[in-house]
This record gives structure tokens, C-alpha cells and sequence, in this order.
């Protein structure tokens, strides 16, 4: 399996990295043409292969070093290797050189830089330097204010350690207001669709499965459906499929860890506190909110409340990383079975259960494109697009827009989310939804309705809206 489809996307993103290398190589007003910036994102969302194209396609000299969490000297003749094998015009400083500290390794690479043109310094896994070495903020900020700012280098710190990374530049650390920061996102469903050759709502389909990584969508063979993919994919125990969510989850905590247990909970449907501890069976109250604390902060599960005129309390928890909601529900339960040559007998699950999971999980992707709506698509003043709930689910409302969230001073609109291939939405479907207008505080019978549909509509008295609308607003 695999089909090679290059380097697809990300146009904006390489755009902006040669925008600050031509700032750099222009110079500064000040003296200063040194740029520091810090790129963010999941693992695996292709952070590292977008800056390795950036550097390629930039052809000046650079160093691409990737820490890998060793002891600090081990981690300093790892750097001295690459450094010496780099493009720099000083890399032969490095040959045979034993560093003993962070201090001397930056003021080497200072020396070894180009004078006279640009270059690129990449330290990429920035949060295990940190990690192996409490000065190293410390160390960095000194090196790049006294040498790197007055020379014309572009220094990028690569992290997937999300509010590490985020730290990096707050007020009181070393670093701050130094560098720029960047976030990377996985590849975004209309990215998806265009890599696949696949149409809006099978575009959809293998954006919930792949959660947009690079990798797996480079896996996916141009075309072919979702289940001619996961029929292979689920039946190989080394393809991209099975193996991103366990190589993600390693690099954030082991597999013993108590939030990796709550997760999985998690994972699997459980939205609440209480399902979500019944779940997890053994974990103490206090342990689980420091579970959860832990995953919020992780950016790992997002907390919802429900969006209306009064506040709430009944908060609801999901899996933030798209295909990980994918491999929790279904590959990770079904790891023994497929390492064993039995992925048919998850490919069945996933026939059994596809209808009803893809139509909880859609959810989110369908808030997160309405908010991407053209302007003027929503009612006038939808500055919020969530949902509604209460602790019973009567009602349940798929999706609820205001003025602000998640108390909102004026309820804008209000829409059912109905992702079916032989159902539109019909007059049963507008019926209950009226019912649950009435009952969602700060709606009234006049406030609009809106049908997401991917068969489109039977019955009239709602604005309706299907896959390529949604798609679409990707796009733009």
C-alpha cells in the first residue's frame, strides 16, 4: 500500500517561513536582522517535514538538529556531529570538539555561521533541550540577545509539547518577546480531499479517520474509498493508521500514566465526570480532576459547556486530536486482534459501529467549519457557534450560535446535524428540532433553523447545509 503524493499544501505556511528569511536577509533597522521563531503543533502533524521542505527550498546554509531526550552530553556530541556535518561555512569548527555546555556550543555555532548571507539554525524537539538542561532558556536567550540577533540567521525551535511550548515566550522567561510564534495544524479537511481526489463528503470521511496527518494521508492511495483504505490499513500492524496514535500517546505520558487511562475513557464515549471516572474504574475523584487538568493542558481533550442564556455547570470533555478520537475508539481496542492477523475483525467493528460514531464525531468538524462561514452565511451577529445539553439530554441540540460563549446575550440560531448517506432531513427531524428550540433558554420561535445535512433536505422551514458548503469554507 502507499502511493507517493510529494509535498501537498502548506503553501501559506511555507510562505510565511520565507517571508521572516527574507526579513532576515534584508537586515534590521536596528542592526539586529536576527529572527527567532517558535513553531508549535501535534506530533505528527508534519511539523518537522514542513520546515526540512522550507530549508531545502531555501538553499542557504543551515543546521538541522533534532534532540532526542538523552543525557545533556550525550545530547551536546549529537549536536557537535550534526553541526559539523551541516552546510554552515564554519563547520569545521566542530570536528573532533568535545562541548561541555550549552554556553559553548551556541557561541561555537555563532562562529560558524555565515556573515554575509542568511542561514537557518533548526533546533527541532526544543522541549527535551529544556527538559535535559534548566539553562538552557537561560543560555539561549543570552547567546541569540549578545550574537544570533546581530547576525542574519533565521533560529526556528520546533515543539510538540503544546503549553511548553506556549511558555516559552510568556513574560518572565528568558525568552520572551523574542520570537515569533507559529502554530501548525494537521492538514485541514479541504487539504485532505484535495490530496485524496475525494469529494466533499468522502473528503469528510477520511478527515475524521486520518485527522488530516501527513502520514497517513500519504498512505492512502489517490481515490480509493474510505473502506478500500482501512481495509488494508487495519490489517497492516505497521501502517500509519495503527501505529500514529501509540507513537502520539508515548511522547505525552507512558502507557500506565492514570490520563492515559482517563483518555482512553475518554475515547471510547464518555463525556462526562461521572461516566468518564465509572469509566476508569479505580481512579479516585482527585485523581481523575488532575487527570483531566493534565489533558486540558496537554491541549490532549478540550472541555465544553453547553452555549445558551444562562450559565451551566454541565461541563462535557472530548478527544481534541481528530484521528485520535478515530484510533481510541477502534484501533486501540482492537491492537492484539490486528497484531495478530485479525484486523478483519476490526475492519467489522468499524462497519457495525461507522453510522452512529461518524455522527457524534462529525460534530466538532461541523462547528469549527460553520465558524469558517463566509460572512453573511449565519445570521448577523453568530460570533459563537456550540452546542446545547443538559444533564437528562432533553433536549440535545446539535448546534446553537450566539452572540458570544458560552453565556450569550442573544441566541442567533439553532440547527440539527443529520450526516447520513440515505436519509435527508425530513419533517420528523424539523419537528423535534422546534420542540427543542422552545426549550433552549434564550431561543425563541423566531430564531432560524439550520439543517447540516449530507443528503440534503426533504422539507422546507430551514436553511440547509451540506458537504461542499462546509467544505468550502475551508477553502476560503
Amino acid at each position: 500500500m502507499g502511493v507517493v503524493h510529494g509535498f501537498i499544501g502548506r503553501q501559506r505556511e511555507l510562505a510565511r517561513l520565507h517571508r521572516w528569511l527574507g526579513k532576515t536577509a534584508a537586515g534590521g533597522a536596528i542592526g539586529r536582522p536576527g529572527r527567532a521563531l517558535l513553531l508549535r503543533g501535534r506530533r505528527r502533524v508534519g511539523k518537522s517535514r514542513l520546515v526540512e521542505e522550507f530549508v531545502e527550498r531555501s538553499g542557504v546554509p543551515h543546521l538541522f538538529f533534532t534532540a532526542s531526550g538523552r543525557p545533556m552530553g550525550e545530547e551536546l556530541r549529537l549536536f557537535a556531529a550534526e553541526a559539523a556535518a551541516s552546510t554552515l561555512p564554519g563547520a569545521s569548527l566542530f570536528d573532533s570538539v568535545t562541548l561541555e555546555s550549552w554556553e559553548a556550543a551556541m557561541r561555537l555555532l555563532a562562529a560558524a555561521l555565515p556573515q554575509d548571507g542568511p542561514g537557518i539554525v533548526v533546533l527541532d524537539e526544543l522541549p527535551y533541550l529544556i527538559a535535559g538542561d534548566p539553562g538552557f532558556e537561560g543560555t539561549l536567550q543570552k547567546v541569540f540577545d549578545r550574537e544570533l540577533s546581530r547576525m542574519p540567521v533565521l533560529l526556528i525551535g520546533i515543539g510538540s509539547d503544546l503549553s511548553m511550548m506556549e511558555a516559552l515566550n510568556d513574560y518572565g522567561r528568558p525568552f520572551h518577546q523574542r520570537a515569533t510564534e507559529m502554530v501548525l495544524s494537521a492538514l485541514d479537511p479541504a487539504d485532505v480531499g484535495e490530496m485524496l481526489g475525494l469529494g466533499a463528503a468522502d473528503a469528510f470521511d477520511a478527515y475524521l479517520v486520518s485527522g488530516g496527518l501527513p502520514l497517513i494521508c500519504d498512505e492512502w492511495p489517490s481515490g480509493a474509498s474510505l473502506w478500500d483504505y482501512l481495509a488494508e490499513a487495519v490489517t497492516d500492524p505497521t501502517s500509519a493508521l495503527v501505529v500514529s496514535g501509540e507513537r502520539s500517546l508515548a511522547g505525552e505520558f507512558p502507557p500506565e500514566a492514570q490520563s492515559r487511562v482517563v483518555l482512553n475513557a475518554i475515547g471510547t464515549g464518555q463525556r462526562t465526570f461521572g461516566s468518564i471516572g465509572r469509566a476508569a474504574a479505580g481512579v479516585s475523584h482527585a485523581t481523575l480532576s488532575r487527570a483531566l487538568q493534565l489533558l486540558l493542558e496537554k491541549r490532549l481533550v478540550t472541555a465544553e459547556l453547553p452555549l445558551s442564556s444562562r450559565p451551566s455547570r454541565e461541563t462535557r470533555y472530548h478527544v481534541a486530536d481528530v484521528h485520535l478520537r478515530f484510533w481510541l475508539a477502534f484501533i486501540w481496542p482492537g491492537l492484539p486482534e490486528i497484531e495478530r492477523g485479525r484486523g478483519d475483525r476490526v475492519l467489522h467493528r468499524i462497519r457495525a459501529s461507522w453510522t452512529s460514531w461518524r455522527g457524534l464525531a462529525i460534530e466538532p468538524t461541523v462547528r469549527e467549519s460553520l465558524r469558517r462561514m463566509p460572512e453573511g452565511t449565519l445570521p448577523t451577529g453568530t460570533n459563537a457557534v456550540g452546542g446545547y445539553w443538559t444533564r437528562t439530554n432533553d433536549p440535545e441540540i446539535d448546534l446553537v450560535g450566539g452572540d458570544r460563549e458560552p453565556i450569550s446575550k442573544k441566541i442567533t440560531m439553532v440547527g440539527s446535524v443529520k450526516w447520513l448517506e440515505d436519509r435527508p432531513f425530513d419533517s420528523h427531524d424539523l419537528a423535534e428540532l422546534v420542540v427543542h428550540r422552545a426549550k433552549l433558554p434564550g431561543a425563541d420561535s423566531g430564531v432560524p433553523m439550520f439543517a447540516v445535512s449530507r443528503s440534503g433536505s426533504a422539507t422546507s422551514g430551514v436553511t440547509v447545509v451540506g458537504p461542499e458548503e462546509l467544505l468550502h469554507a475551508w477553502r476560503s
